[in-house]
């Protein structure tokens, strides 16, 4: 793939979920009657001995996750977001969790991009969720190219995860040089008067911000916070520092989002002006693009709360 490329990350999840179910054959995969959606039907036609198929039963596909892995084997379960971790909380937390077993949560159709399926299944509170679970690694990538990385890390990591996936086409904003690093934020634009730390879909429009304000004379960095649990604070921190000024991007509530744990960290160690893009409230069915403009999370948005955010410095 090239940069620029549009890709649906959840395709690429599936293709590379095959792809290592070919190196390891204690990787198995668990979904609940959404494969088509969530990209595990490419790991069920390659090794349908391996792949369960819980139907419509999210609680208990988590629940059969955690008893494989107790066995030593290493579990990739899939459903929307909505369901996992919306309809799955208990079981992530005692099943999972509490018992320490090496499960792989992998999350698709999250953020208000699902569109069409309306607010039911806008899952804007997951992150919230997944990373109040004490254990539990919490990831969001940002494109295809990271997601591949992403789920090759997730299997060789001995521990709970939950990883974090959209349902549109997005732009490949990676190199085939990225390297992923778990726990590691990745700085994708040098700059020094504001920096945007971003997650999933909204790195790209933290990009395209950049890029609009480079040529107003605003010098951006642009932080890339793909692991969201464990947070890289030293990361934070440091934008904190150099360049005075923090905006926040992402396609979730702030409350409980990228947003407070930013703050969180800039509180307590280096108070600087910050801003968040994010929601704060339910949407409504629509166009994913259309949704995105009228909730505020566009590179627009971003522009404008960068301007506001440096005005306070």
């Amino acid at each position: 793939m090239n940069i620029g490329d549009m890709v649906a990350i959840r395709d690429t999840y599936g293709k590379t979920l095959a792809a290592i179910g070919r190196e390891n054959r204690d990787i198995v995969a668990l979904d609940a009657d959404l494969s088509h959606s969530t990209m595990t039907h490419y790991f069920a036609k390659e090794f349908p001995e391996r792949f369960i198929e819980c139907g419509i039963a999210e609680q208990n596909m988590i629940s059969i996750a955690a008893g494989l892995a107790s066995a030593g084997k290493i579990p990739f379960a899939s459903t929307f977001a909505v369901f996992a971790p919306g309809r799955s909380f208990d079981q992530m937390r005692i099943s999972v969790a509490q018992s320490g077993m090496n499960v792989k949560i992998v999350s698709t159709h999250a953020g208000i991009t699902v569109g069409e399926d309306g607010q039911s299944h806008q899952a804007i509170e997951d992150l919230a969720l997944a990373a109040a679970i004490p254990c539990m690694t919490v990831i969001v990538p940002a494109d295809a190219q990271e997601t591949d990385q992403v789920i090759r890390a997730a299997a060789e990591f001995d521990g709970p995860c939950y990883i974090r996936l959209t349902r549109p086409k997005s732009p490949v904003i990676f190199g085939a040089d990225y390297r992923f690093q778990l726990g590691k934020a990745a700085t994708v634009r040098e700059g020094k008067d504001v920096t945007i730390i971003a997650i999933g879909l909204m790195v790209a429009e933290a990009l395209a911000a950049a890029d609009s304000l480079k040529a107003q004379g605003v010098s951006c960095r642009v932080i890339n916070m793909s692991t969201f649990r464990p947070m890289d604070e030293e990361a934070i921190i440091r934008a904190a520092r150099e360049t005075g000024a923090i905006v926040t991007a992402e396609e979730h509530l702030a409350h409980g989002g990228l947003g407070s744990e930013v703050a969180m960290v800039t509180s307590r160690n280096c108070p600087v002006p910050l801003e968040m893009i994010a929601m704060t409230r339910y949407a409504e069915s629509g166009k994913e693009a259309e949704l995105l403009q009228k909730y505020g999370l566009t590179a627009k948005d971003i522009e404008r709360a960068v301007k506001a955010v440096v005005k306070r410095k």
